[in-house]
């Protein structure tokens, strides 16, 4: 054939490898493909390919003819664990991940990103995942998939139709990821039985950090689309709250950046179903887009504040409303810069108390809060003697020893010079706290701060 090409004018230098090689390859072939049973062999065509590619001397060819047979049944393993789980972890843009529904959606993930997202669920182990992107590098650069240059031995071809039969070939679910699909699917099928519920929890504490993170993007994909049956809401909300604390922060964040992206797409459905999700946990609604945090926080100063005036029954009504801020706040205290100032004054406000006596039930949450302080929030809270909604507050005898408490709570988080200043100021000041904006150093200071702002 060689002399054929040679007669049309065709170039026949380094089209085919050497006998050698070939022989190297063939010889090994059979017991490589010992490895698999009869069932295996018969629905690998792309195997076939290979080998008589290979014989023929076109390594090249026979190098992406085995890469389409991995790639397949790769494709075959995920589609038979659960494949919705693995477009929710392999696609985080909502808009593409609508687009990827079915097995034949699997195509439309490149294989690196199709490697990537079986190595983050286990399908694959993170040996596996190094060895198979090798074999992927190398057929991209090495084979008739593109031009290359590249040399190709019978040797490393059989060694890696050895490794795409073990990895991939010959895939056997690990524990933990078999459990996770029975999970998904039996949260996909019909109501849980309280039993199950209490597995399912037990499970979660005993899950490695990443896979307790994958399952939570799995729950949060098979609880947003608006086509989700009801008893699979009901499922996932019963179970959600169990595994949130396992959830790590950057997965949490995630789930808010999900949810801020559904809003950029007018997903109002989806939106509000991720909302429901995030608020249904302690502490989720920390994570919540920016633009949803202003207006929760927001609503919760002005039904602390509500709360906190109540005659006779705010000690009962301001707890569950100062948790309510202290989750939607979070453990770092991030407030919108817009509401510095509201939400600053309100916690002053109820700290103080009113007058007459400590919501000791909701103190715990203000002081929490308020060492949650960064340290322009802490320069607010300590000049908050001269806000109009304090004043009054400070020629109350209770309101005034709760004044002392709350210098000393934002003390450490004043770094600033003027604000250290300031500090030394108050403390040094020997009258009542409402008389403290009299003091001409100290209202000399506070000029200069209102100036600057």
């Amino acid at each position: 054939m060689l002399a054929v090409l040679e007669e049309w004018g065709l170039p026949t230098d380094n089209i085919i490898v050497s006998a050698g090689d070939r022989h190297v390859l063939i010889k090994n072939t059979p017991d490589i493909l010992g490895e698999l049973d009869a069932k295996q062999l018969a629905r690998s065509p792309y195997i076939s390919k290979m080998i008589l590619a290979g014989a023929a001397g076109l390594f090249d060819a026979a190098l992406s003819y085995l890469w389409d047979e991995t790639i397949t049944q790769l494709r075959d393993r995920v589609a038979d664990f659960d494949v919705a789980y693995f477009f929710d972890l392999a696609e985080a843009d909502p808009a593409r991940r609508e687009a990827l529904q079915t097995r034949d959606d699997l195509s439309k993930i490149n294989d690196a990103a199709l490697l990537d997202a079986a190595k983050k669920i286990q399908l694959i182990s993170d040996v596996a995942h190094q060895q198979l992107s090798h074999i992927n590098y190398m057929r991209n650069h090495a084979s008739a998939a593109h031009p290359n240059v590249e040399r190709l031995t019978g040797l490393k071809l059989a060694d890696w139709l050895q490794t795409c039969i073990r990895e991939v070939m010959q895939l056997k679910t690990r524990p933990v990821v078999a459990e996770i699909g029975r999970l998904l699917h039996n949260v996909k099928a019909a109501a849980l039985a309280e039993a199950e519920l209490k597995n399912a929890a037990t499970f979660f504490s005993g899950l490695p950090q990443d896979q307790a993170n994958n399952l939570a993007n799995g729950f949060f994909g098979i609880y947003t689309p608006p086509t989700a049956d009801p008893h699979v809401l009901d499922n996932v909300r019963l179970l959600w709250p169990e595994l949130w604390p396992f959830v790590s922060e950057d997965t949490r964040r995630e789930l808010g950046v999900k949810l801020a992206r559904f809003r950029a797409n007018a997903d109002k459905a989806r939106a509000d179903r991720a909302k429901e999700l995030l608020e249904l946990v302690d502490g989720g609604a920390a994570y919540l887009p920016e633009s949803d945090r202003l207006v929760e926080i927001q609503e919760a100063l002005d039904d602390l504040m509500r709360a906190h005036r109540a005659p006779g029954v705010n000690f009962y009504e301001e707890p569950p409303v100062a948790r309510r801020l202290r989750d939607v706040v979070g453990r770092h205290g991030e407030v919108p810069e817009l509401l510095t100032a509201p939400y600053v004054a309100t916690l002053v406000d109820v700290f103080l108390t009113n007058g007459y006596g400590t919501a000791w039930n909701a103190e715990p949450y203000y002081i929490e809060l308020i060492k949650r302080f960064d340290g322009p929030q802490a320069a607010y809270a300590l000049r908050s003697f001269a806000f109009t909604s304090i004043i009054p507050k400070l020629g109350v005898t209770l309101s005034q020893a709760k004044w002392v408490e709350l210098v000393e709570l934002v003390a450490p988080k004043l770094t600033e010079r003027e604000d250290r200043v300031l500090l030394e100021h108050v403390r040094a000041f020997t009258g009542t706290p409402d008389k403290l904006r009299k003091d001409t150093r100290i209202a000399a200071q506070l000029e200069k701060w209102n100036e600057a702002r």
